[in-house]
């Protein structure tokens, strides 16, 4: 049967404090970089599945068209009587 020595516990020990401040720093380092990547990339995701539910639409840059138009009503007189209700308990 082994025995542990206290200098192998307190090496043990000391590489897990180096360990779990080394990814605390790379954490800092790199996760905004990676932050970054994953929302550039879940917007392409975003803008691809939107594509593909919208038809594509043909270019009409710099064309106007009327078809006609629009009523125009000089007078309001058609618009009706104002009727004021009020609640009953």
């Amino acid at each position: 049967m082994q025995e542990a020595s206290v200098t192998g516990v307190l090496k043990v020990i000391f590489i897990l404090v180096l360990i779990y401040y080394g990814l605390k720093v790379l954490t800092r380092l790199f996760g905004p970089v990676l932050l970054r990547y994953v929302t550039k990339k879940a917007g392409e995701k975003f803008q691809q599945q939107f594509n593909q539910q919208t038809p594509p639409r043909q270019s009409t840059d710099g064309e106007v068209t009327i078809d006609k138009k629009p009523k125009q009503n000089s007078s309001n007189k058609d618009v009706g009587e104002y009727i004021d209700f009020e609640e009953i308990d």
